[in-house]
């Protein structure tokens, strides 16, 4: 496993993801977002896949209103078309099942800072992909 870093991207598995992003055509990428996205939330027992979801998840949140963009030479060098919306809650419930997962991809870092501070991404892709609703008052109270 080569990770270097923290960031969504900052690993060898989610560069080689960026890779395949890059190699297919645009009608393909979407499948290939989805499928890794679907087969984290399916999996059971070890998240093979959980590096590339985070890279996905963070295109996915680059695309939504408050994300930032995916601007990483790890990531993919060729733009991608705008994701269906249905992605964000694909991306934040694979998010959900990766952040529970003690033994998966937080088990990368011996420094507690860098776990915290890929934790801190985690949270940070979520808060982008599944905001709090609105506050929207239930009665009109006039004086």
């Amino acid at each position: 496993m080569g990770t270097w870093d923290t960031g969504p991207f900052d690993n060898d598995t989610a560069a080689d993801f960026a890779n395949a992003l890059d190699a297919v055509g645009p009608g393909a990428r979407e499948a290939l977002i989805r499928g890794v996205l679907t087969r984290t939330v399916d999996a059971t027992g070890y998240l093979a896949e959980a590096e590339q979801a985070v890279a996905a998840a963070a295109l996915i949140a680059a695309q939504c209103p408050g994300g930032d963009p995916v601007d990483t030479p790890h990531g993919p060098q060729t733009p991608l078309p705008a994701l269906p919306t249905d992605f964000r809650a694909l991306a934040d419930e694979a998010l959900a099942r990766i952040a529970g997962d003690e033994a998966g991809p937080a088990a990368n870092w011996v420094d507690p800072a860098d776990w915290k501070q890929w934790r801190a991404m985690l949270t940070r892709l979520r808060a982008v992909l599944a905001p709090p609703p609105p506050s929207i008052a239930l009665f009109d109270v006039q004086s």
